[in-house]
């Protein structure tokens, strides 16, 4: 009789995009779980899954990527990871981007989530903290399965540029940026360490001041290098780190945008903070203290984002 395969956990990747081709590449080549990639563009996600697939003799993963434009291939995923949607155009106002990535990750979302009802939902399409929202009224899952994938990134932008400042492995820094994914996102500097040393005894407050601005801008300082496109390789590998800490029940404290219910004082938003995160997802949201600076930044990154989200109610 022919073998037949048990079923391994599932990841589906929702936009077969650089972004996502990129998620998907760092979960096959760690050997986390088999990889769906899905697109509306017929051949697009097959083409990339079967030059995924090709790799693997090379690379020795044994894990399974499957292309489809079919959601029904989705179906039993442990997670599901939205990339999908358009990228700011010419002569498109934001709140046309806002409605039509909007519209987008509400139809992927709704389809996706019929056929795996018990996944945990990672939202990277921005705008991310109003996609957030979208996705969990969309889906009907319980806000703890819905997840935004930015502080990850925005953190390891932090990280990196510490690293460079100092010339030392951006592996021995350990940091957060917390709040919106946006120009109000607050990298925090007092919760930001070189081998445990805090950067306010290793940098000059003008360096601080000068990394934490190129870590708000540090998604359009590519875009402007690149000309064409926005960045992939990091957010990539940031939502990997995610998929990683849901799929091996890691309970890995990582900066996330996480629905908040009272705490940090925020009500009913998804908003950049720490949490714990597990199969189940968000198992616990972490408060940290903050300045009085930094609690007044956090404040009006939470503001913004909350005037993101009642935007898109007078769109929807």
């Amino acid at each position: 009789m022919p073998y037949t395969r048990a079923p391994r956990r599932k990841v589906t990747v929702i936009g077969a995009g650089n972004v996502g081709a990129t998620v998907a590449q760092r979960v096959v080549e760690t050997g986390l779980a088999d990889v769906v990639l899905l697109d509306i563009v017929p051949g697009l996600p097959q083409g990339k899954a079967l030059d995924l697939a090709e790799a693997a003799p090379i690379l020795g993963y044994d894990v399974s990527v499957t292309g489809t434009n079919d959601y029904a291939d989705t179906a039993g995923s442990a997670v599901i990871v939205v990339t999908s949607g358009l990228a700011r155009q010419p002569g498109m106002s934001r709140d046309d981007l806002l409605a039509k990535n909007a519209q987008i990750v509400g139809g992927v979302v709704e389809q996706a989530a019929k056929v795996s009802p018990d996944a945990v939902i990672v939202v990277v399409t921005n705008p991310l903290d109003a996609m957030c929202h979208v996705a969990l009224k969309t889906s009907g899952f319980p806000p703890s399965r819905v997840i935004g994938m930015a502080g990850v990134l925005d953190s390891a932008r932090f990280r990196t540029f510490v690293a460079m400042e100092l010339g030392v492995s951006p592996a021995n820094t350990s940091a957060f940026v917390l709040g919106g994914h946006g120009d109000t996102m607050v990298p925090v500097p007092s919760y930001c360490t070189v081998g445990g040393v805090p950067i306010t005894q290793l940098l000059s407050q003008e360096q601080i001041e000068r990394i934490v601005q190129r870590t708000r801008d540090g998604g359009a300082e590519i875009v402007a290098l690149l000309k064409s496109g926005s960045a992939y390789y990091a957010p990539g590998a940031a939502t990997g780190e995610m998929i990683d800490a849901i799929l091996e029940d890691r309970q890995k404290i990582l900066p996330c945008a996480a629905y908040l219910g009272g705490e940090y004082g925020v009500q009913g938003l998804f908003v950049g903070v720490p949490v714990r995160l597990g199969r189940q997802g968000v198992v616990e949201i972490v408060e940290v203290t903050l300045s009085d600076d930094e609690r007044r930044q956090f404040d009006h990154s939470a503001a913004a984002v909350k005037e993101l989200v009642e935007k898109l109610a007078t769109l929807s």
